[in-house]
């Protein structure tokens, strides 16, 4: 949601800078997401400066230029060679100083510099209406009636003003401040000053040529609906503080009708919508259901079938516009509209809630009715939006408010117990200031007593209907910094926590990832049905539909995180971003037997270089290797070291591993089950997402690992006072037999002395035997008690070298 400052500051007296605005609001729940300065005009004028031309003569080598000089305040005279007609000694004129950039109308942006035209020194430059983009005139230099002293910017004699723009990230329960006068209520409470409404008072009818009869067929999805006629209006451009106005918070100004219920719409948060008042058949407004199948043309020109109870607004013959969320194509404003019924009405959540859902239509209005407006304010913006359009597009009130309300909608009562509202505080906020801060936010209290309070909360405020809401309050405008932490932490209940906290390690997983070099992306669980289709990994009958689509594009939910990353490392390349290293913490989604299941994973991308190019070494692509390394990183994170890897021959990899975990040691349940698959994606699976270069893709189950996590125990065991000692084998072994194998046998042969097993060369060619390869072992030996003797370490190889003799038929080079 966006606001003006500027705007802002026509409810309330705000004297603070818009940052500590914007701090108060984020620190009040509205957070503000950004601030940016809207400049007047571009480049606000700066360097421009009013100044005044001391002398002019001709210019003795050009007949159409001056020679003048010109004062520009703070003592300083200096030359302008100039090419108007009309300058003359004595005008006060608009001076662009040495160093200015100009934004003139309609060309591009150009910087002032000192300059010899013709021979003659220039030193700025006298200037028209628009070469600073004030206006379209070339006639000649602006020349000026004041009295202002020389040197004054030129920015205040015209009165620009930078504006600034909130960017609030509006949370849903929060509709209540969807408006500027929302915003100026917090502000209200925040600073204990008075917000200043529009003034409605002159409101008066003018006559009763169009009366036009309301009739609400459902209550129960209309509570109330407000509406007038007015007669003689000629639409045509806003002016332009309208114009403005609307601009500054991102809208493009209609005209001067559906300007007006645009602004109204933005000033109070009350949606309103304007008919063509002669383009209503029958004389009468009828709020019903039409039936359902019928095919109503919304103002984007698309043809809808309407569902059983989507609420219409109808003349006497048919529907005219999609109550609270979208208007029809017949009724609209247009250039020749001449009377105008205006609406403004209070729609029941739910139901504009279904109807906006179904029909995926997403508008102002219906952001609002959605969450709930207020009841109480639609004769109100309704006088506030007819006052507008007579100022702007003339005419007069043709007819007396209709207000249908037949069942107010009450206040909500809450009954609040002093001591109660402390505990959830844990601080004594004094009486006063409570009651202060809660008739701040128009929270009446009644029946007070000493023990205890009945809040009065208006229904605008859909928020706040328990004693916990109240307190939030009252803790929100008091300001959670003001609670002072207290020196010891109780509480007054007991509660069984779990041993594994999966947010706390989900961070410690995203701090080890980003230690590393990854960066975390956080992508749509929606994706695009074709990857289903064109893979053959996927099976399309399990992927789980969209009813309601924004796009085919994004039509069923994911089976798999692949493509996210893949999506997302494609953008990168698309902007030159070739070196990449991504993780994600995502969700995948199927379909199976009608049951739908949803399970949690991190994904781990890599590709392009492994390190940036350096004199000092050859760039390297990234290998399998980089990502099988991370992963070892994040499994030993968590404890988990009873693993091994096993070759898989997925379909969406060239060649891969997956790790399981062998539960050996300490819990069976999870034994055999793989923790992580990773591998090269297929080249043909990675085109399908428009990248072509190499990716290796890890698939980490998320929730298994957390399980493992639980189970798992770090204990800490002292750095032994006694030496390593290294000793390195060169086995001959059949091309079939696996690290995993060598690293069983040892652990079998010898699992104390043996620490470490690494393999640091493997040879396969014409120098050894056909089908059989080469590694080359070292192997780490120490004792935890005493230092390790030659005797004891050649008697733990002799029996190493025997058992892979005898299990694995291996050859020891020597």
């Amino acid at each position: 949601m966006k606001i003006s400052y500027n705007w802002l500051r026509q409810y309330i007296d705000i004297q603070e800078s818009p940052e500590e605005i914007a701090r108060l609001l984020t620190s009040s729940g509205l957070e503000v997401e950004s601030v940016e300065k809207q400049e007047g005009l571009p480049g606000g004028l700066e360097g421009i400066v009013i100044g005044e031309v001391l002398t002019r003569e001709q210019h003795p080598n050009a007949d159409r230029l001056s020679l003048t000089t010109v004062d520009i305040g703070s003592g300083g005279v200096v030359p302008i060679v100039c090419g108007a007609a009309n300058v003359a000694a004595g005008q006060k004129v608009v001076v662009a100083t040495v160093g200015a950039t100009l934004y003139p109308t309609g060309g591009e942006p150009f910087q002032i510099k000192k300059a010899k035209i013709r021979g003659e020194a220039s030193e700025g430059m006298i200037c028209a209406e628009d070469e600073i983009g004030l206006g379209t005139s070339h006639a000649g230099i602006m020349v000026l009636d004041t009295q202002l002293p020389n040197g004054t910017p030129a920015a205040q004699y015209f009165n620009l003003k930078d504006d600034y723009l909130f960017e609030i990230g509006l949370t849903p329960n929060r509709s209540d401040a969807a408006s500027h006068i929302g915003v100026a209520r917090d502000l209200k409470a925040l600073l204990n000053r008075p917000v200043q409404w529009p003034d409605v008072s002159g409101f008066t009818v003018d006559n009763h040529k169009r009366n036009i009869e309301v009739e609400v067929q459902n209550p129960e999805a209309c509570p109330r609906y407000s509406g007038l006629t007015i007669s003689g209006v000629k639409v045509q451009e806003s002016p332009d503080w309208l114009k403005e106005r609307l601009q500054s918070i991102g809208l493009e100004p209609i005209n001067n009708v559906v300007d007006v219920t645009n602004f109204v719409l933005h000033e109070l948060g009350q949606p309103l919508h304007a008919f063509d008042a002669d383009k209503i058949r029958g004389g009468k407004v009828v709020v019903r259901y039409l039936a359902a199948g019928t095919v109503f043309r919304t103002l984007d020109q698309k043809d809808r079938k309407l569902q059983e109870q989507d609420l219409m607004i109808c003349d006497a013959e048919g529907g005219m516009c999609i109550g609270g969320v979208f208007g029809g194509m017949e009724s609209g404003i247009s250039e020749g509209t001449q009377s105008v019924f205006l609406e403004s009405a209070y729609f029941s959540p739910d139901w504009i809630r279904r109807t906006a859902q179904y029909h995926a239509l997403k508008t102002d209005a219906s952001f609002r009715f959605e969450r709930g407006t207020d009841p109480n304010i639609t004769v109100y913006a309704l006088k506030r939006a007819a006052q507008l359009i007579k100022e702007v597009a003339g005419g007069e009130i043709s007819s007396d408010i209709a207000d249908f309300y037949p069942q107010p909608v009450e206040n909500f009562s809450i009954k609040v117990r002093w001591q109660k509202l402390y505990e959830l505080i844990g601080h004594h906020i004094p009486e006063e200031e409570v009651k202060k801060i809660l008739n701040n936010l128009d929270i009446q209290l009644q029946d007070e007593t000493a023990e205890s309070f009945t809040a009065i909360v208006p229904p605008y405020r859909v928020d706040v209907q328990r004693p916990a809401d109240i307190v939030e309050e009252v803790l929100r405008i008091y300001g959670l910094d003001n609670i002072p932490m207290p020196a010891g932490l109780s509480s007054s209940y007991m509660a069984e926590f779990p041993k594994t906290d999966e947010n706390i390690l989900r961070q410690e997983a995203s701090a080890l990832l980003a230690a590393n070099g990854y960066l975390e992306i956080m992508t749509n669980s929606l994706t695009n049905p074709e990857y289903a289709r064109k893979s053959d990994f996927l099976e399309e009958e399990k992927s789980v539909e969209i009813l309601n689509k924004l796009s085919e594009d994004l039509g069923v939910m994911r089976q798999t995180l692949l493509f996210s990353g893949l999506e997302v490392i494609a953008h990168n390349i698309n902007h030159r971003q070739r070196d990449l290293k991504l993780f994600e913490f995502g969700k995948t989604y199927r379909k199976e037997d009608n049951k739908y299941q949803e399970h949690k994973y991190v994904g781990m991308w890599i590709t392009g270089l492994a390190e940036g190019e350096h004199y000092l070494q050859e760039a390297r692509p990234v290998a399998y290797h980089d990502l099988r390394l991370s992963i070892e990183l994040l499994l030993n994170r968590f404890g988990i070291n009873d693993t091994y890897p096993q070759v898989i021959h997925e379909r969406e990899f060239a060649y891969g591993l997956e790790i399981v975990y062998n539960g050996r040691k300490i819990d069976r349940a999870f034994a055999k089950q793989p923790i992580v698959r990773l591998g090269k994606v297929k080249p043909a699976l990675a085109a399908l997402a428009g990248v072509k270069q190499e990716v290796f893709w890890a698939e980490v189950n998320w929730a298994l690992l957390l399980q493992l996590s639980g189970i798992q125990e770090t204990v800490y065991q002292p750095v032994s006072r006694f030496p390593e000692v290294r000793r390195d084998l060169s086995l001959v072994l059949d091309k079939g037999a696996t690290f995993n194998q060598i690293q069983e046998i040892t652990r079998k042969a010898e699992s104390t002395l043996i620490k470490r097993i690494s393999v640091f060369d493997v040879y396969e060619g014409d120098k050894i035997e056909a089908g059989k390869k080469a590694y080359a072992l070292s192997f780490i030996l120490q004792d935890e008690d005493k230092t390790l003797t030659d005797k004891v370490i050649d008697k733990t190889m002799q029996r190493l070298m025997a058992a892979f003799e005898k299990e694995l038929g291996a050859y020891i080079r020597k």
